[in-house]
């Protein structure tokens, strides 16, 4: 979840001062956001995250007062599957039914620092979040044991996954609204150029990491994992080439190249006339053009059809009106 990764930094800080943490456990019908969605509250009224649209955090941040002042964790069902929806005398409309828990949470309690060192790693977290039938002392989150079941009445296990790692190998103006907006979405966002004029922590504030390196050198940099997505845009053929040999065989979940498809197969057919096989998995893998169909034009606009694109081979979707889908949204 998005939230995620700032709610661990705020309470594995050695500045933390803990908390009430909501954590959305299980949903029936429709609801906004999904099970592992989570709200921090600070004890001074800060929020980080949410559990829904908006809907339910006004009534949580009323209960979180009496938990973080008792320290007694507390299980809440919101039920909306009324057609009246008049529970919470606003009509919410949204026919479904969720279940959270309220917990008080310690600066630096230990499964927060055990998933901040995970995170940093890029390795994945199994937490394990108690909401029933145990006594409500024992009600929390804590890292998962050998032992744990996944009864949904009980437990609510939740493998935390490190965010999506973006790296950008171009480092001109239209790669800065990208790294800026894929920043806002929690991703690990990376910047690269051969160009040390342009690849700076300047130009590129909401980056995580900045490399400079000839072009040969910086697809060899990037640490690859089934979370990786790279966008080629350096706008120099010179530089396109070396990095697509080196790209195209790496099992990315998305490799994208910026400019027309005349240019991509041009490309293509210098590697291959170089002794590059290109076979059907590498060409399925390579996104060129660029995005979806947006209508873009501003390097806005460009950024977020890029974005949308890697957003839904993530999610293993092709990018297709909702209105379209015969199905529900959610899996």
């Amino acid at each position: 979840m998005i939230e995620l990764p700032a709610i661990v930094a705020a309470l594995a800080s050695p500045h933390a001062t803990g908390g009430v943490l909501v954590t959305l456990v299980s949903t029936e019908g429709s609801s906004y956001r999904r099970p592992g969605a989570r709200l921090l509250i600070g004890p001074s009224g800060y929020r980080i995250g949410s559990i829904s649209g908006g809907c339910l955090e006004e009534d949580v941040l009323a209960r979180s007062r009496k938990v973080q002042a008792t320290g007694i964790a507390e299980a809440v069902v919101y039920d909306t599957t009324s057609e009246n929806d008049l529970v919470w005398g606003v009509g919410l409309g949204c026919h479904g039914v969720v279940r959270v828990l309220l917990e008080k949470v310690s600066p630096r309690v230990a499964w927060a620092q055990a998933l901040a060192e995970n995170l940093r790693r890029r390795r994945p977290t199994d937490l394990t979040v108690v909401h029933g039938i145990d006594p409500v002392e024992k009600w929390g989150t804590r890292l998962a044991a050998p032992g744990d079941c996944t009864d949904p009445e009980r437990l609510f296990a939740d493998r935390i996954e490190p965010p999506p790692a973006l790296t950008i190998l171009g480092a001109g103006d239209d790669a800065q609204p990208l790294a800026r907006l894929a920043k806002e979405l929690g991703w690990h966002v990376t910047v690269g150029d051969p160009r040390a004029a342009l690849a700076t922590a300047q130009r590129f504030p909401h980056a995580d990491h900045i490399i400079t390196a000839p072009a040969d050198e910086l697809a060899a940099a990037i640490n690859v994992d089934r979370r990786t997505l790279v966008a080629v845009m350096t706008h120099h053929y010179v530089h396109d080439v070396p990095l697509l040999r080196a790209l195209l065989p790496q099992p990315l979940a998305y490799l994208g190249l910026l400019g027309p498809r005349k240019r991509a197969e041009k490309i293509l057919g210098d590697l291959a006339a170089g002794g590059l096989t290109i076979t059907p998995e590498m060409r399925d893998r390579l996104h060129a053009p660029i995005g979806l169909d947006l209508g873009a034009d501003a390097p806005e606009q460009v950024a977020l059809a890029m974005l949308a694109e890697m957003q839904a081979v993530l999610g293993g979707r092709d990018g297709r009106p909702l209105r379209e889908r015969e199905g529900p949204i959610h899996e």
